[in-house]
């Protein structure tokens, strides 16, 4: 049994991660930023200088920007957040935004200089803007995180000065995760304490899914996986999370609850397990609990990872989605384990080549990795230590996949920003 701090320590971590945004989170960060440097300048910018880390701009290039008529990259982003932009609502920032401001984005677009260069922070998601508005300038600076301000200037006055590199509160009071503790709260939690988190996770992910299976967006993975491979449930678990992210990468202006700071992995590892419930008429507490199980083994991956990086976050996701899908299905903490390493065995290693519409086949990709790795087991057969990245336990697995893409595929992200930049 966990104590009641460890609970308490699990609780405030999926208050901090399940969160909505609405549009792919690296372009939201940029418009966060750009409205914050209008409120610094009390009007808006005539020239903006934007510095952004090289995963700023992979996560940014190829994705549409919400409510801006269809346009892509970190200019109408930027643009977006100065014409459009309420930071009081974090990271759905540019969510409600008229037909006029649309128009108005466009002609900002026009007749604004936005310089944009890459930045040599070491940090991979890092977004330094300045702001000249007549004799005024101010800057502000994000770092580590989506709306993670950590310095802010107005007219050469500092006004807010955190050290980039040191952890936040936030970090510092993060619980440190392991498999069978994450069992063992989604077992005992008192669900009155995480439901509205994960109602409001399944409404969210739920909806925006059906719109990618029922609308036209980017390559119609969603559909392409319905029509040609069956109405089974693993399936069915593949297509719809492809769908949500069809939706979401091709301007979808619906909200996704997100998870480790991505819209992508959000609907990853929740959309399975939903799909795998409603299949089964599983009841309410028992998917509840899946999710809390699917979430959490997917923060855990995350943890060694970090937040952006060169290995698809997708994949992390996918692993516990199996995770969940193993749960809710009656698996134990045994059962969770080995869907786990078995499912980190198959796909560790796929590159992330920026946000796109290419991304729903990456999901696909990865939740029949998760689904595969729990039927491994239901057949008594797995992956074993000293194969390949696999070791004894799974948490040291999982800290094995932390060195691989932390250290091991540094340079690849170099070499894809490289690629992805060549004109």
């Amino acid at each position: 049994m966990l104590d009641a701090k460890k609970v308490d320590a699990y609780i405030a971590l999926l208050e901090q991660e399940l969160v909505p945004a609405t549009g792919c989170t690296e372009p939201i960060a940029l418009a966060y930023a750009a409205g914050r440097l209008r409120e610094l300048l009390g009007g808006t910018p005539e020239k903006i200088i934007a510095v952004v880390s090289g995963n700023i701009i992979k996560n940014v290039k190829s994705v549409v920007v919400p409510n801006t008529g269809g346009m892509k990259g970190i200019a109408p982003a930027i643009a977006a957040g100065i014409v459009a932009g309420d930071t009081s609502r974090m990271m759905r920032v540019i969510e409600d935004v008229t037909e006029e401001q649309q128009k108005a984005i466009a002609d900002y677009l026009e007749k604004t200089e936005i310089s944009i260069r890459c930045s040599d922070a070491p940090r991979m998601l890092d977004i330094h803007l300045t702001g000249v508005l007549g004799d005024h300038q101010a800057v502000v600076h994000i770092a580590n995180s989506h709306c993670n301000v950590v310095r802010l200037e107005q007219d050469g006055k500092i006004l807010l000065d955190t050290p980039a590199d040191e952890p936040t509160q936030v970090q510092k009071e993060r619980p440190s995760l392991t498999v069978q503790e994450i069992v063992e709260f989604a077992d005992q939690v008192e669900l009155s304490r995480v439901e509205s988190l994960l109602k409001r996770q399944i409404e969210y992910n739920s909806a925006i899914a059906e719109e990618g299976i029922r609308g036209d967006w980017g390559a119609n993975l969603g559909k392409v996986i319905l029509s040609d491979f069956g109405d089974d449930i693993k399936t069915e678990a593949q297509a719809y999370a492809a769908a949500g992210s069809d939706a979401r990468m091709s301007g979808c202006e619906l909200p996704v609850v997100i998870l480790s700071g991505s819209g992508n992995q959000g609907m990853t590892a929740s959309l399975p397990v939903i799909r795998y419930a409603k299949r089964y008429d599983i009841p309410q507490e028992r998917l509840y609990r899946a999710l809390l199980v699917s979430d959490l083994c997917t923060l855990h991956q995350k943890t060694g990872i970090g937040k952006l990086s060169a290995y698809c976050g997708a994949v992390s996701a996918g692993c516990g989605a199996g995770a969940g899908v193993a749960y809710l299905l009656g698996g134990d903490y045994t059962a969770i384990a080995h869907t786990l390493v078995n499912a980190v065995a198959i796909l560790s290693g796929m590159i992330c080549d920026g946000a796109k519409p290419s991304c729903a086949a990456k999901i696909a990709a990865a939740v029949e990795a998760g689904i595969l790795g729990y039927h491994m087991f239901l057949h008594d057969q797995e992956f074993l230590s000293g194969e390949g990245i696999v070791t004894k336990g799974v948490d040291n697995t999982i800290a094995n996949v932390g060195i691989l893409a932390q250290e091991g595929m540094r340079q690849t992200d170099t070499t894809i920003l490289k690629i992805m930049t060549k004109e």
